[in-house]
């Protein structure tokens, strides 16, 4: 999150929220790493919202691995709130995000705002209200997180999104396809975003381990991650009806041009084959499961970014 405050403060788009979670901008990183982040957060935004707009508002959110994400702020600010927002992360994580909430009036505001009585669920490791909930929970612990999610009104016949960017790859396959077969099994009508690594057995994707290795950041999952077909397969084979995946230069490529413009003018970017190299070895899957017939399956990044204006990137 130091890293997004950095891109922020360039401009690439606007998140009011974070200068409560991050108070540094962090070190520099390379113009191409910053328009990749820019491409991941509109390719998930749009997902998300066309969802959430989908369903009328009338489901449910669980970001994986949330961190100090601000998207239920960001929905909230845009009268695109869910019924409910669940997170989900390591409990000491959850423990600093829920410190920050508690001390940041822009940050507790809006959960009290959205709740109906005068106190909230809280501990050390939970915090849940109507609208807002976060837990700390071990995904690798399947059975442990399905528990702690129902104990806070978690509704298994509400049309559920799911969101992962980069977790699963940090876990062993079996722990992965375990979550995903659960969320397959655990609800009719879903949605289910993974943003992470792709075409990984190629000379670059191999630099990217290395480099990674060499800081002892052991990439798990990565097996999984070999094409935009094995990304698809993992949720076809464990109970989605529906999977497709783009990688992210491609993304980027469709973007509202007039934006992409104005963030190309941010940064100097000197050498664009590494931008389409390492674009290319990150992508979004996204799988649906659709018994209401809500026409979630049809919700495409192809028709959302050509079509639409773009969510949430006000200029700075």
């Amino acid at each position: 999150n130091v890293f997004q405050r950095r891109v922020l403060s360039k401009g690439y788009w606007k998140d009011p929220y974070m200068q409560y979670f991050a108070r540094s901008v962090g070190e520099r990183k390379a113009p191409e790493i910053n328009r990749g982040y820019y491409a991941r957060v509109q390719g998930m935004n749009h997902l998300l919202d066309a969802f959430i707009r989908k369903t009328e508002c009338d489901c449910q959110v669980i970001n994986l691995g949330a961190g100090l994400d601000t998207t239920f702020w960001r929905l909230k600010e845009e009268n695109l709130l869910p019924r409910k927002f669940f997170e989900i992360d390591f409990p000491t994580v959850v423990a600093r995000k829920i410190h920050n909430i508690k001390k940041k009036p822009p940050l507790s505001k809006p959960i009290i705002e959205t709740h109906s009585t005068d106190s909230l669920l809280l501990d050390a490791h939970s915090l849940d209200s109507d609208r807002y909930c976060i837990i700390g929970a071990d995904l690798r612990d399947i059975s442990t997180l399905d528990q702690k999610l129902k104990k806070f009104q978690l509704n298994q016949e509400l049309p559920t999104m799911l969101l992962s960017e980069c977790v699963l790859v940090y876990m062993t396959p079996s722990h992965s396809s375990n979550i995903i077969h659960w969320a397959a099994e655990s609800f009719h009508t879903a949605m289910f975003i993974n943003y992470e690594q792709v075409n990984m057995s190629d000379r670059f994707g191999q630099v990217m381990i290395e480099n990674l290795q060499r800081r002892q950041c052991n990439l798990a999952g990565v097996e999984a991650c070999q094409s935009l077909e094995s990304q698809k397969e993992r949720f076809l084979k464990s109970g989605w009806e529906h999977a497709d995946a783009l990688d992210m230069m491609t993304v980027y490529s469709m973007l509202p041009q007039e934006d992409v413009a104005r963030i190309e003018r941010l940064e100097f970017l000197d050498e664009k084959e590494l931008l389409h190299q390492l674009l290319q070895h990150y992508s979004i899957c996204w799988a649906t499961k659709d018994k209401l017939n809500l026409g979630i399956s049809y919700i495409t990044l192809f028709l959302l970014i050509v079509f639409a204006s773009p969510p949430f990137t006000n200029k700075l």
